[in-house]
């Protein structure tokens, strides 16, 4: 029995959540591991802006629990749980939470494998899923799809958005067809509409995570990072996003609304793009935590917090410094992982 079998499904990231989980970076595992101390910083900016909000969860490793502790010692809402992990993306390797009518929760345990096998070893990783679901005490559902949460993004009606060039990599499930992949995805976060875009971000090493590009805002309602540059790789990735969200409808039947943000000035770190994405924003409860980049992204700083807060009057935008962990590979939305509150 799947979840769809059993009537659970996927809330909307901007539903009531009890906890965010979130795990502590590994030295061993970076990118740039000369900058473990400025990333440690940059992730007790998330998760203490967080804490501003709801309840926080670090993942931690056992060696790292007592020095992890100390730092967060003053915030009685955040805890530690020690489960030993390779890297600090949870989006991608923690549990997708479900709801059921009855609003019990349960998780899926995805597949992983460290983004088509792109860091070794992943094995620590790919367990962590599982170790968090019985921590909280919920069902779990084995999925038997290699998928990573920052590939999906779902409106709680129905409706998914993900891309063709990351769930139809050969580097995640390779035995399997596009019509297979998307038959598992709508029966694990069960859904009866999948919007596929084609491609993500130019140099995302996720192979295009949609929590870079676009994301819902509500039913009906998509935010998209749009580039007007021609010259910019990211220029005709935009207008072919631009084209199929505008023929697009929703499980309900409902044309999109679309609301674009421009994306931030190119940047690069040691001769590599920086994907830097607005998109990567995370809900919290009241809340919306927003990367921001400073400098020359002065201006779309300022156009992104003003889209944001009239897109959402009802929350507060928290922003943080969106440079701190980006040369890891990714930002606030992918080091998270929402667990909605629901009956254990």
């Amino acid at each position: 029995m799947n979840p769809r079998d059993l009537n659970y499904s996927m809330p909307a990231e901007w539903a009531e959540h009890e906890r965010t989980f979130i795990s502590w970076p590994v030295q061993a595992s970076m990118v740039h591991p000369e900058n473990y101390a400025a990333v440690t910083d940059a992730y007790a900016e998330i998760i203490t802006a967080m804490a501003e909000f709801e309840p926080v969860t670090v993942v931690v490793n056992p060696d790292d629990q007592a020095k992890v502790a100390e730092r967060f010692a003053a915030y009685p809402n955040i805890d530690l749980l020690p489960i030993e992990h390779n890297d600090a993306w949870l989006r991608d390797n923690g549990p997708t939470f479900l709801l059921n009518e009855q609003q019990e929760l349960a998780g899926v345990n995805w597949g992983f494998n460290a983004w088509g096998g792109k860091y070794s070893p992943w094995d620590l990783d790919d367990a962590v899923a599982g170790q968090v679901l019985k921590h909280v005490g919920v069902r779990q559902f084995d999925a038997p799809l290699v998928m990573e949460g920052g590939s999906i993004h779902a409106d709680g009606e129905g409706t998914l958005l993900t891309t063709e060039e990351c769930l139809l990599n050969v580097n995640r499930n390779p035995q399997l067809k596009r019509e297979q992949i998307e038959e598992l995805v709508r029966n694990y976060v069960n859904v009866d509409s999948v919007i596929w875009l084609k491609r993500g971000l130019s140099g995302d090493e996720t192979d295009g995570h949609v929590d870079n590009i676009a994301c819902f805002a509500a039913p009906g309602k998509v935010i998209l990072q749009v580039c007007d540059d021609p010259s910019d790789d990211n220029y005709e990735i935009t207008q072919e996003n631009r084209r199929i969200l505008a023929d697009a409808v929703d499980a309900k039947g409902r044309k999109l609304e679309v609301i674009e943000i421009p994306q931030p000035p190119y940047r690069e770190y040691e001769g590599d793009r920086l994907t830097l994405s607005y998109l990567n924003f995370y809900f919290v409860n009241g809340g919306i935590i927003l990367p921001v980049f400073g400098g020359a992204a002065e201006e779309t700083d300022r156009k992104a917090e003003e889209i944001l807060a009239a897109a959402f009057p009802d929350r507060r935008i928290r922003k943080v410094n969106g440079m701190g962990i980006i040369a890891e590979g990714g930002n606030v939305h992918c080091t998270t992982q929402q667990m909605p509150a629901g009956k254990r």
